[in-house]
């Protein structure tokens, strides 16, 4: 392909983004093919001679889009968004052509020194301290990850990746049961090891860690000759948006010298709005704090905020420096691959640039608070209907509920719950998941979509209505899997 054929092509992708963009509230949210209908169709073996544009993109018509899930539908309340705003989708096209490999300084250093002031400003406009340094991360999994390894490594003193785990001290890490399975993944990558995850109870409206639960379980660790490594707090939990206490959780990792990670992924966003941030008290104190720019800020995956209150014990963690990674005769600047597990790096600075420019702070905090309070109005409207209620009540834009007719025992209405869900996803006019609470089938519901309305969201209340009601003159009578998220 010449240049000339590129400009033909980069614009006809352009416009076809475009329609798809204005076409996406007429398309069902969830994709309506069955297990392996694209997988046929693609022939078995790889095509020996070029293949004209016309035809790759028939085929992306044809073949790849019945099978897309849509996740910048207005109606995709399912999960936690994944946003492409235009902007974002724009500074993405701009970073595919520069094509950039950003692993270090003089590899581009616009993509380094840009990483750095986005980094700040995303620092200033959640209201962490300026303490904090930080870097540009794949995930908050990616991040929570290079937490644990940093906790890991500064209860060894450092030793663990000199000497080995193997014959060392059992180490632990305390979480609730409402952190994301990040967590549990990051253990066992770590060498911790799924014995060493001790849950802590959750209590109060917010389902937060038991700090007094916590204590006991550090001091009982330390008396057993086990060394408390990391603790890591949710805001804004995936299942149901568990909130923990952070001052009150900092104030035990203190007082046992206990490395402190906070997983926001997803709330963390909403910390632009000075009006949530009484959520976030006392993250001024952790070691560690993590949020994605990809779920709520409008800016498309992937893009992980990580803070880091002492950089150095990161990159002493993870940095290697060959000879042939140095950058000579500069000084003054940082290689952020010494601050994250790939070597490799996208230039994912950019599209946080362009989005937060082109929207400014406060339309992007106009955009969160409507979600928040579409959300919240939703839950009143099901908390008011017959036959349903709200189980766990809206934590920013989310919030459980179920199908709870009065003449049905709890495991009938697991098995409601659960055809419920799937009926409303193979309907197509919205999106939603489940998850577990208290041993209970849940329906989750969440909102935050760059294109959705108020009127999308409350459109939700009808069609579960609608087939609830359905689904009440044939219900199921075979049981079902409590699935959870």
């Amino acid at each position: 392909m010449d240049h000339d054929d590129f400009r033909q092509w980069a614009h006809r992708a352009a416009d076809w983004s475009a329609d798809y963009l204005d076409s996406l509230g007429d398309l069902p949210v969830r994709a309506q093919v069955a297990p392996g209908a694209v997988f046929r169709q693609v022939p078995d073996d790889p095509p020996a001679a070029p293949e004209p544009m016309e035809a790759i993109f028939a085929d992306l018509d044809r073949v790849v889009m019945p099978g897309i899930t849509h996740w910048q539908h207005p109606r995709f309340f399912a999960y936690f968004p994944a946003n492409a705003s235009p902007p974002s989708i724009i500074a993405e096209q701009v970073t595919a052509a520069i094509a950039a490999q950003c692993m270090l300084w003089q590899t581009s250093p616009a993509a380094t020194e840009l990483e750095t002031r986005m980094i700040d400003w995303l620092r200033r406009m959640i209201g962490l301290p300026d303490a904090f340094s930080g870097v540009i991360q794949d995930s908050a999994s990616g991040a929570t990850l290079a937490a644990l390894l940093t906790a890991r490594e500064r209860a060894l003193d450092f030793r663990g990746n000199r000497d080995g785990l193997a014959g060392g001290p059992i180490m632990r890490i305390y979480a609730s049961a409402q952190v994301h399975s990040s967590v549990d993944k990051a253990v066992r990558i770590a060498g911790f090891g799924d014995a060493n995850l001790v849950r802590i109870p959750v209590q109060g409206s917010l389902f937060s860690m038991d700090p007094a639960a916590l204590e006991a379980a550090i001091v009982a660790d330390q008396e057993a000759g086990r060394i408390p490594a990391a603790i890591v707090a949710a805001l804004g939990g995936t299942s149901i948006g568990a909130c923990d206490d952070i001052a009150a959780v900092a104030a035990v990792a203190r007082r046992h010298g206990v490395f402190l990670h906070v997983d926001a992924a997803w709330a963390g966003s909403a910390m632009i709005c000075p009006e949530f941030r009484h959520l976030m008290r006392g993250a001024e104190e952790v070691d560690s704090f993590v949020f994605n720019p990809h779920k709520w800020l409008f800016t498309n995956f992937d893009c992980s905020a990580h803070f880091i209150r002492d950089p150095k014990a990161l990159t002493d963690t993870l940095g290697i420096r060959p000879p042939f990674l140095r950058t000579l005769g500069q000084e003054g600047f940082v290689d952020y691959n010494e601050w994250s597990i790939p070597l490799g790096r996208r230039f994912r600075a950019l599209k946080l640039w362009f989005v937060i420019r082109a929207y400014g702070v406060e339309r992007l905090r106009d955009m969160v608070r409507a979600h928040v309070a579409w959300a919240g109005e939703l839950a009143e409207r099901f908390g008011q209907t017959p036959d349903f209620e709200v189980v766990t009540p809206p934590i920013l834009s989310l919030f459980t509920f179920r199908y709870a007719p009065a003449d049905t025992s709890e495991e009938q209405r697991d098995r409601l719950n659960a055809a419920l869900v799937e009926r409303v996803n193979q309907d197509g006019r919205i999106y939603l998941t489940q998850t577990q609470h208290e041993g209970r089938f849940v329906i989750r519901f969440q909102a935050g979509a760059t294109t959705t309305t108020r009127e999308d969201v409350l459109t939700t209340l009808n069609v579960v209505r609608e087939l609830a009601d359905n689904l009440r003159a044939a219900s199921p009578d075979e049981p079902v899997a409590i699935a959870a998220e």
